[in-house]
């Protein structure tokens, strides 16, 4: 049943489509076509614009880091991973790691998300890690 209604598209329903399409014989012939006749050849080009790019996407460079989702930009730049670690008297637990880089599931907590975005972005970001200072 799918099949008889495909090949009944492709067979009568697209050659008749085509016939009835305002097709010039020249380029010059594409200027003098009237409002009507270029929404009726519309469906025609993008479907064709559509197959253009299908056929040489695969060609297209592809991206390999993205740098316009750096978080950090400028502190540090030359170490391979910010990390700081601040020492407070009055922290409850005796270490503390809080994300900055924004993709942690338990954010504000880090779950080392930062790895992640640090390998496909080139990235450096790390955590911010509080630590208990013992007297």
């Amino acid at each position: 049943m799918v099949l008889e209604s495909i090949a009944k598209i492709i067979k009568i329903q697209l050659p008749a489509y085509l016939k009835r399409l305002p097709l010039p014989e020249s380029i010059t012939g594409f200027a003098k076509l009237t409002v009507p006749e270029w929404l009726r050849l519309l469906p025609l080009l993008g479907v064709l614009a559509l197959l253009g790019y299908l056929m040489i996407r695969p060609f297209l460079p592809k991206k390999k880091l993205q740098k316009d989702s750096l978080i950090n930009l400028k502190i540090q730049k030359e170490n391979p991973k910010v990390v700081n670690e601040i020492d407070i008297e009055d922290l409850k637990s005796t270490n503390a790691c809080y994300c900055r880089c924004w993709r942690s599931k338990t954010f504000p907590v880090c779950d080392k998300s930062h790895i992640k975005h640090n390998e496909l972005t080139g990235d450096n970001v790390g955590p911010l890690i509080l630590k208990k200072k013992v007297l």
